[in-house]
């Protein structure tokens, strides 16, 4: 299970599809130059390498204990965790007021995929940290970021989000976590959170010695749905005169659970207030939860997408090495009746440039939608709303992306490829979550045609598809596509929304594909002209237009067939029989 940071790749899309030189222009992320972004795309990819990578399989085989409400990872996570924070992996782009380095998101992003790609599990405990920094900074009072935020932006502490409960899984404003105001005492000012989460991703652990919980609740006599929510910063301790964590705060882990993959990643069961007074800051408004949860859950969706790439690139290194050295049948139709490595079969090269298009175009993707965040980050409105559409996107079609290339790895393995001792089966079961956490795929899908759709009269999206149009010009099956996400999108601009919902997967893998198509398409002419002008690393540019015209020509015609289902309508789906 080797893994080898594709760091060429990773500063090719950066320079021709982030455009992190554009950044760089602007005072705010004027350190960003590229010798930094070189410096740190190959420096976490030797971190993740040398340090992440060789606990992957353990973590899997060796899973966190539970005991007495405490968890125990398992051996070398601390010492890999702390070497993490040691190195300033998580303050890239901390606010540098709260001691970060303000570098452009996007830079963080590329961290987050090296270390997850080295190993997944693992690496959730960094995703969910960056959203409650973003939360508070939006949200937080100056008292409130001056006390939690140096400990978050440098990974001593991590932070988690916890929406989900026994009785509310994706319908979050069915919770019944309540928060009620202390009037008196010392305390006051504070509220006593009650209640129970499930699903909470590193919710308990032993690698830092404070977490820091930011929880929905109910505050009496909110009203019902999401309307009535608050959000509460929750520490697993509170913090003495001295600032240490040290007072225990009547935060529970109940348990943690059994899962199909991320075995690394302990899944808590996590109770507030049901032996102890458990003690919660309110952030923002009361009843503006869903408000600043947000700015965390967007944050995490894109994470989560991106863990889409970290899965399909591990899985794609593996299935290429192994079809290099398997060999097996000699190729047919040949003289040559002596056995061949199995890569140099068709079926199998398909198989693999599948692979790693799909991967490149979730990158691109992923990358893409980053930098918008960064661009609006500078200013750039219209930058900050193409991220808005572009979040349910990366969310969805890179997480299916990972979980398909996965699922080819166990194929190009062939049988060994379901034992579990090659590795490949653990990255299909790591990938399947994927789409269904920070909001399963569905539900991007009808953010999509919900809401993201109307935005701007619509014209947010049909200014996407423009862009794409612009891009498609030299390549036939992309403006087909394009074609067919125009009538689509004025269909669904129409319809009613039982209809627009029947059609949204199918709509939101169009429109997904169209825009990887066009980013593949970008990146084509890059290679080209880099090759043309006698630049740049031959084999690499060679491979990228190999496998970009792979992905123009094979998988994007794909999509367009997909707009008969988009159109089809809620009378497409009949009521299912009842079983006896």
């Amino acid at each position: 299970m080797t893994y080898t940071p594709p760091t060429t790749e990773q500063l090719f899309v950066l320079n021709h599809i982030a455009r992190v030189d554009a950044m760089a222009a602007h005072d705010k992320f004027a350190a960003a130059t590229p010798d930094m972004v070189e410096a740190i795309v190959a420096g976490i990819g030797d971190f993740a390498a040398e340090v992440y990578a060789p606990l992957n399989r353990v973590g899997d085989v060796t899973n966190p204990k539970w005991s007495d409400g405490k968890v125990t990872m398992p051996p070398g996570f601390k010492e890999a965790y702390k070497a993490f924070v040691d190195n300033g992996w998580g303050s890239i782009d901390g606010p540098e007021a709260y001691g970060g380095q303000g570098l452009p998101f996007t830079l963080a992003t590329v961290v987050i995929e090296a270390l997850g790609t080295a190993d997944m599990g693992f690496t959730l405990c960094n995703i969910l940290t960056p959203g409650a920094i973003h939360a508070l900074m939006a949200y937080g009072t100056e008292e409130q970021r001056q006390t939690w935020l140096p400990k978050l932006v440098s990974g001593e502490w991590n932070g988690t989000m916890n929406l989900t409960e026994p009785s509310a899984g994706s319908d979050v404003g069915a919770l019944r976590s309540t928060a009620e105001p202390v009037t008196e005492g010392p305390n006051a000012g504070l509220y006593k959170v009650k209640g129970q989460k499930i699903f909470i991703t590193f919710g308990e652990h032993d690698l830092t010695d404070n977490i820091v919980h930011l929880v929905l609740a109910r505050t009496p006599g909110a009203p019902e749905g999401t309307r009535g929510i608050s959000l509460f910063l929750v520490p697993k301790y509170r913090l003495d005169a001295d600032g240490k964590p040290t007072i225990s705060n009547g935060v529970h882990c109940a348990s943690i659970e059994h899962k199909l993959g991320i075995h690394a990643s302990p899944t808590a069961v996590m109770v507030y207030g049901e032996d102890e007074d458990c003690l919660g800051e309110i952030v923002g408004a009361e009843m503006g939860g869903m408000r600043a949860m947000f700015v965390m859950m967007n944050n995490a969706r894109l994470m989560v997408g991106c863990q889409g790439v970290q899965i399909a690139e591990r899985a794609t290194q593996q299935a290429q090495r192994f079809a290099a050295e398997r060999v097996q049948s000699a190729l047919a139709g040949g003289t040559d009746r002596n056995p061949v490595a199995i890569d140099q079969h068709p079926d199998v090269r398909r198989m693999l440039w599948r692979m790693r298009a799909q991967t490149e175009a979730a990158r691109a993707l992923t990358y893409y939608a980053a930098a918008q965040i960064d661009f609006g980050k500078l200013g750039d409105e219209a930058a900050a709303m193409r991220a808005e559409i572009l979040i349910p996107l990366v969310k969805a079609h890179a997480t299916d992306i990972g979980c398909e290339v996965a699922s080819l790895g166990v194929q190009v393995h062939g049988g060994m490829g379901f034992i579990e001792e090659t590795g490949a089966a653990q990255h299909y079961r790591d990938a399947r979550i994927a789409p269904i956490y920070e909001g399963t795929n569905g539900i991007q899908a009808a953010d999509l045609v919900g809401r993201k759709l109307g935005m701007a009269g619509g014209d947010l999206v049909r200014g996407l598809i423009d862009d794409i149009a612009h891009g498609a010009a030299d390549f036939p099956e992309l403006q087909q596509l394009v074609d067919a996400c125009r009538g689509v999108t004025d269909w669904m601009g129409n319809a009613n929304i039982p209809d627009r919902l029947a059609g949204s997967y199918p709509y939101l893998t169009m429109l997904a594909t169209a825009t990887c198509g066009w980013l593949m398409a970008l990146q084509h002419k890059a290679a080209r002209a880099e090759l043309d002008a006698g630049q740049g690393d031959v084999a690499f540019l060679e491979a990228k237009i190999a496998s970009t015209r792979f992905y123009l020509q094979q998988i994007v015609p794909a999509a367009t067939g997909l707009a008969a289902s988009a159109l089809a309508g809620d009378a497409a789906l009949a009521p299912l029989p009842h079983l006896a």
